[in-house]
């Protein structure tokens, strides 16, 4: 091979060599990207038949494509490259099935095969991410292999591969791989084979490790005594609106608890942090998709914002919520609210409380650490100035609101609530400020973004269209939240994966995907043979949901103020039914990973805004390293 000094190095995006299979490596070299040919983080994004492979052009990237062009399959999204060799499955996309992965040690029995996956430990030139290969050929004294993102050289004349690596087999024929990078590791290799013989074992939880099981505490004298501080705004608040010391409602669920295994935890965390990645590609899609943005049933002068959202505040979400059913049937996600997610202070606070004030034992808060996480989210926020945090006049969102203001001065920042509008007034050069003439600059709201753009939806148009800073009475709330001088938290562009309608293009983007339902703009043929749901593309606290089951029955349904609203077809996959309730697991999120978790449950099939917050534990029985 000639010194790699005499090779040609490329510009980002420029081919360096083929591999086998005709799958071009690109150079990933950032340095040197062309700003008018990739001019946005969407450009970035690497698709094949409309399908995300990956970040441009990362070796994740490059792998998943390679193995999807010759094999028909593609392995999950990972958060390193690293994180592959846990994998235990890939999702073949042709015959929409799970075929079994298996990782070999490095010096493993078995030796790499053609068209599996090398993976590096991170460490050393791959600090932090770790890195992918494809294997290419096989020698005894030698492998050879095609990647991305290693350097940014051409490969040599008539070659289909990046590079050899040196091999060496042992006296039991063990196969050991040199580490060409100084201060990196090789782990081993990635097999999608049937064989598990020599290969590393990934413990497989029992189904039934997802099973959640219901338990009562123990009433006593003590129970009845006051167990939140009133002394704190945002609990005397709870209090208040609850009529009492109490977690749920229902005086039936009053001494009801839930517990899951350490195992379902670690299930819960995975999925949360794998999901949210997927929805902001199913977002990024979307937005790069005028036929696709009309599902949305969103003002076009809304979406022109929302397209400046993503591009500058990507990454600036500080709260949100997905909520899941699971039992040993697996684990399915049913939608993300990263709009305005509620139940925060219940999960976060509240259970923990509760916890503590009937002595149960057995395991811990699966949200002690929420409220933590989030002041961390706070802390590393970009603000600069007081945030206020705007609400409406109602019970719900005065506790939601006192606590996430006393976690934004936790975090080290000032915090004015606004109750309404009223109190804002329009200041001089077309600034809004508060009743104590602070700006208005950085915002926090409980209120739902559609609020806002209903009230653009039903204005007149001369109403719509008038400039922000000429009003002369109070602004409205679409004039705070849409103001181009005003941050608000969550961004605007959590409209779109908060929308159902980004639920049919995540199945296409990720189909058979074992984390996701089937949904459809239409109903087919395959949703009426499994069940399906019928939802709105907008709506709130399970309003106009309807579910049918595969004889077309209607199993439960929900009136609500969204019926002339789009609506979307999900295939059914009902929740558990635990001691008469149906039981919704909920994850929430600092900054899009997991923080916490918390449970909802109904008596009827469809979680609504009455539906209760009921405390859940993990079981320290189950406990395991992770």
């Amino acid at each position: 091979m000639a010194d790699r000094n005499e090779r040609i190095e490329r510009r980002f995006g420029e081919p360096l060599g083929t591999a086998p299979g005709g799958v071009i490596s690109y150079s990933s070299d950032y340095k040197t990207a062309d700003a008018s040919v990739f001019p946005s983080r969407s450009s970035f994004r690497s698709y094949v038949n409309g399908i995300y492979m990956g970040y441009k052009w990362q070796c994740v990237e490059f792998a998943r494509r390679w193995l999807y062009v010759n094999k028909g399959y593609i392995f999950n999204d990972v958060a390193m490259a690293y994180d592959i060799f846990n994998l235990c499955y890939v999702r073949d996309l042709i015959n929409y099935q799970e075929l079994p992965l298996h990782s070999f040690r490095n010096g493993a029995l078995r030796r790499p095969e053609v068209g599996c996956l090398l993976i590096w430990e991170e460490g050393g030139e791959f600090e932090e991410t770790g890195h992918v290969a494809i294997v290419t050929e096989v020698f005894e004294d030698k492998i050879r292999i095609a990647e991305q993102n290693m350097d940014f050289y051409q490969w040599p004349e008539g070659q289909d591969y990046s590079r050899e690596i040196k091999a060496k087999v042992g006296a039991q024929g063990d196969y050991w791989l040199h580490c060409p990078s100084q201060g990196s590791t090789i782990l081993g290799w990635v097999i999608q084979t049937t064989d598990p013989t020599h290969a590393v074992v990934h413990e497989t939880p029992d189904s039934k490790a997802l099973n959640i099981v219901a338990h009562v505490a123990k009433a006593s004298s003590h129970s009845e005594l006051p167990w939140l501080n009133l002394a704190n705004d945002d609990e005397s608040a709870y209090v208040d609106m609850m009529g009492g010391h109490f977690l749920a409602a229902q005086t039936t669920q009053r001494l009801r608890y839930y517990q899951i295994t350490a195992a379902a935890k670690a299930a819960l965390e995975s999925a949360t942090d794998e999901l949210h990645q997927m929805f902001l590609h199913a977002t990024d899609y979307a937005l790069e998709r005028p036929e696709l943005l009309r599902k949305f049933g969103l003002p076009d002068t809304v979406l022109s914002k929302i397209k400046v959202s993503w591009e500058n505040r990507k990454n600036q979400l500080i709260t949100s919520r997905f909520d899941f059913a699971m039992s040993e049937r697996g684990l399915k996600v049913y939608e993300y609210n990263c709009d305005s997610a509620s139940c925060y202070m219940e999960v976060g606070k509240v259970q923990g409380k509760w916890f503590k004030h009937f002595d149960v034992k057995g395991g811990y808060d699966a949200g002690a650490e929420l409220t933590r996480k989030l002041i961390k989210a706070w802390k590393v926020s970009d603000i600069d100035d007081v945030i206020h945090v705007l609400q409406d006049d109602d019970a719900e969102e005065t506790y939601h609101a006192l606590y996430m203001k006393s976690a934004i001065e936790a975090a080290g920042h000032r915090c004015e609530i606004v109750v309404g509008v009223d109190a804002l007034r329009w200041g001089e050069n077309g600034c809004i400020v508060d009743a104590l003439g602070n700006q208005v600059k950085w915002v926090w709201k409980t209120w739902a973004w559609e609020t806002a753009i209903d009230e653009l939806r039903f204005d007149n148009e001369q109403t719509a269209s008038r400039p922000l800073n000429s009003h002369n009475s109070t602004p409205s709330l679409s004039d705070v939240l849409l103001n181009n001088d005003i941050m608000v938290f969550e961004p605007l562009w959590t409209l779109i994966p908060s929308n159902k309608a980004i639920l049919p293009i995540l199945w296409s983007l990720f189909p058979n995907h074992p984390l996701l339902l089937n949904t459809d703009f239409a109903l087919n043929d395959e949703l009426c043979a499994s069940g399906y749901v019928v939802k709105p593309i907008v709506g709130r606290c399970g309003a106009n949901i309807k579910l049918i089951d595969h004889q077309q029955q209607t199993l439960a349904e929900k009136a609500g103020a969204f019926e002339h609203r789009e609506q979307i077809y999900q295939q059914l996959f009902a929740l558990p039914l635990i001691e008469g309730m149906y039981v919704q697991v909920c994850t929430f999120t600092a900054q899009g990973h997991y923080a916490g978790a918390g449970v909802r449950v109904d008596p009827s099939m469809i979680i609504g805004k009455d539906s209760d917050c009921v405390a859940l534990q993990i079981d320290y029985e189950e406990e395991t390293d992770t």
